[in-house]
């Protein structure tokens, strides 16, 4: 089985990645610096208008840091993406020294029960030996949003496709994204990848400025769970 996921900034959106075979949205409240959070009312709005899942981006500012006034913040706005139908929610923090901040992100998802996605903080980590040693055994983390690279899927392909092959817990927590094409896909597959992530891909001229499109979803979706049978059948 294979995952994909489209990047979201209201219902229409969702609607749409829904029509096109998404099975899950990372909701976001703009495109700034990446991706910043959503109001809670665009995760109710965005539940009512789709079945698949949805998780919420928790990032209130540039960079992958924080303090303990804002984790505070982070907490009440996790509880109310919740309550207004969120399935999980994706965040990543670092430390002063560059590494996964685990005292923070242990006070934000506490023993688990929330699903959870590391998104591309992971990419500008000091030491990926490291992170990914911090990362893997955490409770609640289903997948880690990754490029391999802080410059995209195009240069940091060789460091996904060799850590998957090297780890098969770690190819289970990949889901590859930023900067994906889909000549990436066939190698992703092979080397034991099976999420993926898309932003821009899903709009007409890879633009945030249109609306996702379905007719692309679902040329992406074919196109992954294609390859993921030909990984499978070919192991």
């Amino acid at each position: 089985m294979s995952l994909l996921e489209v990047i979201a900034l209201h219902a229409a959106d969702a609607e749409r990645a829904e029509a096109g075979g998404a099975d899950r949205i990372e909701l976001l409240g703009t495109m700034d610096f990446d991706g910043l959070s959503p109001e809670p009312r665009t995760v109710e709005k965005a539940r009512r208008a789709t079945s698949i899942q949805i998780r919420p981006m928790v990032r209130l500012r540039e960079g992958f840091g924080t303090d303990g006034g804002e984790v505070t913040r982070l907490k009440g706005l996790i509880s109310s993406y919740l309550e207004a139908g969120a399935d999980g929610v994706v965040l990543g923090f670092l430390n002063g020294l560059g590494e996964v901040d685990l005292e923070v992100i242990g006070e934000l998802v506490g023993d688990g029960t929330v699903p959870w996605t590391f998104h591309r903080a992971i990419d500008n980590v000091l030491d990926l030996d490291k992170a990914w040693a911090r990362l893997r055994d955490l409770p609640g983390l289903t997948q880690v949003l990754t490029a391999g690279s802080a410059r995209g899927v195009e240069h940091g392909l060789d460091e996904l496709t060799s850590r998957a092959r090297t780890d098969a817990r770690v190819a289970k927590l990949i889901m590859a994204g930023g900067g994906l094409v889909p000549d990436h896909v066939p190698w992703l597959c092979r080397a034991g990848i099976r999420a993926f992530h898309l932003g821009s891909p899903a709009r007409p001229g890879r633009s945030f400025r249109a609306y996702v499109d379905p007719d692309l979803v679902a040329s992406w979706r074919d196109l992954i769970d294609d390859e993921t049978e030909h990984a499978r059948v070919h192991v």
